[in-house]
């Protein structure tokens, strides 16, 4: 208990200039409430003067040391919110200790009341009565030393009444705010998940524009990728047959004629594929429509080769277009395309094969060349075909393998299963 005391002494409430002032005003009208009950006392009561003189009151004006007593009393309450128990505990004693030479029943007890108000609204209901209690038992013990036992047994009544009545006045008070405070701190807690909700939602935002970011990275590098292939294809293709068409102009007109108009088709049709990837890059809803190349022009890249001079064999006999997913389609295609390219500019190969086939849940691609093949770890200086070529088939869960010697040629293996991309439409 004592440790309790000494905690509740060190935790005062924390009082602004306003507080001391309002407290002021209070012990003030305590005091005047005070000093007009001791001046109405008798002749509200008692008007009788013989009356009076029996029960021994012995004047309605309060004396001095009355004035004094009520004082006394009432200058406590200025700390009554700051130290309520302190407070609570001087006034009863004050009032026991004065009313023993003035007289309980004219003393007024407002300064107990007050001092039990607050102490029932600043502190915990069981504090609260606790204090009514000691005030009730004050309040007999002023009974039993009174020497007026008719007004005695009047005044304990009425002060009873009084202390509980401010109790409850003040644990009403206190459960009130008790209320207030609980919704203030629900609305704060509130506040604060808004305040998260929105912070989540902000770092949201920002993910989301940093994965858009990303993916339009992503896209504009693999733009990058098949404007390389089309134009590494188209323009190695151009460049053969404007060579073939220079050899044989003087020897051979027509042929030369026929070579011409070969690399006008094949610097047409690149411009129509560099035009649909613009269109694409424009927004172009026409250019979105547009097909997308997939292995059902692999006969234009045997066209390709033979034009370069490279015989091909294409053996597509075991692959079932309408089992294989589109994006596989067109990422076998794409990779088919690069490799023919391969071939043309850097093989210096004769004959030359490209194999699809679809194998249980695994769509195949394999084109080999019995060109010049390559150094272990050479590749094509000034190009990336066979890293795009790899990335591609990572991207749908597939494996690469570039099988080359020395003199033996190049074989290009690809396996992309099957599963994991949705089938074509």
């Amino acid at each position: 208990m004592e440790n309790r005391l000494k905690a509740y002494l060190r935790q005062p409430v924390e009082m602004r200039a306003t507080d001391w002032l309002v407290d002021c005003v209070i012990a003030a009208g305590a005091f005047g409430f005070g000093m007009v009950q001791l001046a109405l006392f008798a002749n509200l009561f008692i008007p009788d003067a013989v009356t009076r003189t029996i029960l021994g009151i012995r004047s309605i004006a309060p004396t001095a040391a009355e004035t004094l007593f009520t004082l006394v009393m009432c200058l406590p309450l200025v700390f009554r919110r700051r130290y309520p128990w302190p407070v609570f505990a001087m006034a009863l004693a004050l009032w026991l200790a004065f009313g023993a030479g003035a007289g309980y029943v004219s003393l007024s007890v407002i300064a107990v009341l007050v001092a039990l108000f607050t102490l029932a609204y600043e502190r915990p209901n069981g504090e609260a009565f606790v204090a009514l209690g000691l005030a009730l038992a004050a309040f007999v013990v002023s009974m039993a030393l009174s020497s007026t036992d008719g007004f005695a047994m009047f005044s304990l009544f009425q002060n009873a009444t009084l202390a509980i009545a401010v109790t409850m006045a003040g644990f009403a008070l206190h459960v009130r705010q008790d209320y207030l405070d609980v919704a203030e701190a629900r609305i704060e807690e509130a506040e604060r998940l808004r305040a998260s909700e929105e912070e989540r939602a902000h770092q949201a935002e920002l993910t989301r524009e940093s994965e858009a970011s990303r993916r339009v990275e992503a896209e504009r590098v693999r733009i990058a990728r098949e404007v390389h292939d089309i134009t590494a294809h188209s323009l190695s293709a151009v460049s053969i047959q404007a060579a073939v068409a220079e050899r044989m102009l003087d020897t051979d007109p027509a042929a030369a004629r026929a070579a011409i108009e070969q690399v006008r088709a094949t610097a047409r049709g690149s411009l129509e594929d560099m035009r649909s990837m613009i269109g694409v890059l424009r927004g172009d809803g026409a250019a979105e429509t547009a097909p997308v190349e997939g292995t059902e022009r692999v006969g234009d890249l045997v066209d390709y080769l033979e034009n370069a001079g490279v015989a091909c064999d294409l053996l597509a006999g075991a692959y079932d277009r309408s089992r294989v997913p589109a994006p596989i389609d067109v990422a076998l295609f794409g990779i088919a395309r690069e490799a023919c390219t391969n071939v043309v500019r850097h093989a210096r190969a004769a004959h030359a094969t490209i194999t699809l086939a679809v194998r249980e849940d695994d769509a195949m691609l394999e084109v080999a060349d019995d060109g010049q093949g390559l150094l272990a770890g050479e590749r094509p200086a000034g190009g990336h075909g066979i890293e795009g070529m790899g990335e591609r088939a990572r991207l749908l869960g597939g494996t690469l393998d570039v099988t080359s010697a020395p003199g033996a040629g190049t074989v290009v293996a690809v396996t992309i299963p099957l599963a994991g991309a949705p089938l074509r439409q």
